[in-house]
């Protein structure tokens, strides 16, 4: 096979670069590095494949790349790509689905029980010192077993959030969705509805839905006041969905009673945020997927991918092409 010019512009482990490198010539620049910056667009003209994650990859950076023809992102969301532009030059976009659909699942769950009995508050409470009698009902969280559950978005894993509800925690399920989906295990415990009907009835609403141009600002002023008083809001999928200073006035006047973010619409969260320490906000540094084995599962899926493309095979993962 032909050796091909690949550009790597997020590191990867060392075994999944072993593996470029036994079938191509490989350059390593990451952008986001000011010292590797300059090696990333020296690279990019000659390029035929990328591979990374976390950049975005616009019209200016493929009007540089003439030679490109595929794109593997270790990542399942392809909102960092310009895709109409991928599309008009007939370079194909892989990503990284399936794999970490339990991992994400996991952590928004944890995000769900974290918010709702308050641990990241209460644990900072124990380690600032504070903890010097029982707590009294100031303190107090609110069960998540029994809760309705609103999911916005039901794919693989807004499937696997609601299994662990529904199967795990006893908690009836709403979901909405493009369209029903019909899952057997869930029979009886999880409801295809719209979206006025789940805001209104749900008790903590997560989001778990891609980024495009219909869900950008999706979780509105409007929407927001939708929901239930004393509701919670959990966003697992992508800052820019939820109108951020809409959420902050919401919580501010007490119309929701607390929000667990893991994504941002600025990442990473700007110091100033007021998201930082906002009383009623559970934040994460965006570590849905982000475990050892997963993250490597994501690797190998995206060198997979890259290698069959360039090979002038068709990967299993094409979001684009």
């Amino acid at each position: 096979m032909t050796r091909r010019q690949v550009l790597v512009f997020r590191e990867l482990p060392a075994d999944q670069l072993a593996r470029l490198q036994a079938v191509h010539e490989v350059t390593v620049a990451n952008p986001r590095k000011p010292e590797q910056r300059d090696a990333f667009f020296a690279a990019l003209p000659a390029a035929q494949g990328l591979i990374g994650s976390s950049y975005p990859i616009d019209a200016g950076i493929l009007a540089q790349a003439a030679s490109l023809q595929v794109v593997s992102s270790i990542s399942v969301g392809i909102d960092n790509y310009d895709t109409a532009e991928l599309q008009r030059r007939g370079i194909m976009l892989c990503h990284t689905p399936g794999v970490l659909t339990e991992t994400t699942a996991d952590t928004i769950f944890a995000l769900v029980i974290a918010t709702s009995r308050r641990l990241i508050e209460l644990a900072t409470h124990l380690r600032d010192g504070h903890w010097t009698r029982n707590i009294d009902e100031s303190l107090f969280g609110w069960d998540v077993h029994g809760k309705r559950l609103g999911i916005v978005g039901f794919g693989r894993i807004g499937q696997a959030l609601a299994r662990r509800a529904a199967l795990g925690f006893g908690m009836p399920v709403l979901y909405h969705n493009t369209r029903e989906v019909a899952l057997p295990e869930l029979a009886g415990k999880a409801r295809h509805v719209g979206l006025e009907q789940l805001l209104a009835e749900a008790d903590i609403v997560v989001l778990t839905l891609p980024l495009t141009e219909n869900t950008r600002g999706l979780i509105d002023a409007e929407k927001l006041s939708a929901m239930k008083p004393g509701a919670i809001l959990v966003n697992g999928s992508r800052g820019a969905i939820v109108d951020e200073a809409a959420l902050l006035a919401s919580l501010d006047a007490g119309h929701l009673r607390a929000a667990g973010l893991d994504v941002f619409a600025v990442e990473p969260l700007p110091l100033d945020s007021p998201l930082r320490r906002h009383p009623r906000v559970t934040a994460l540094p965006h570590i849905g997927s982000a475990t050892h084995e997963t993250r490597h599962a994501m690797a190998v899926l995206a060198t997979s991918n890259l290698l069959q493309a360039l090979a002038g095979e068709r990967p299993a993962a094409v979001a684009v092409g």
